[in-house]
């Protein structure tokens, strides 16, 4: 899995195979693990994925910046759409890409959450 966070952007490029995808969809849902990045020392790689239980309602995607780790935490309903969506992602048998991006109203994430982009494991546009 690579993990690259954009400062220009603000948000965190996610690349990952298939059943990469599967595994953090499966932590997401589960709300207690650590998943390590296989980035290379470039500027803005992050060491990984650390899901988090919590019981406020809704999801928090935020960058602890001292360990440069990215935080979802979140109740078990708002974990479990996003971890739908991720599922989504590695099962799809086409490209693509999601964003996980806050905007009012939105059904699960949070206010103030950095953005992320999950790149499809099969690259580019869906040919749907």
């Amino acid at each position: 899995m690579r993990l690259v966070s954009d400062p220009v952007f603000g948000e965190v490029d996610l690349t990952a195979s298939a059943e990469e995808l599967a595994v953090l969809a499966n932590a997401v849902a589960e709300g207690d693990r650590f998943i390590g990045s296989t980035s290379s020392p470039e500027a803005g790689a992050l060491a990984g994925i650390e899901a988090r239980k919590s019981s406020r309602a809704g999801v928090r995607i935020e960058l602890d910046a001292q360990r440069q780790v990215l935080v979802i935490s979140g109740d078990l309903g708002a974990r479990a759409i996003l971890a739908d969506n991720l599922m989504a992602v590695a099962t799809a048998d086409d490209g693509g890409h999601l964003h996980v991006d806050y905007f009012p109203e939105h059904p699960y994430l949070l206010e103030g959450s950095v953005p992320i982009v999950v790149n499809s494991p099969h690259g580019g546009m869906p040919t749907r």
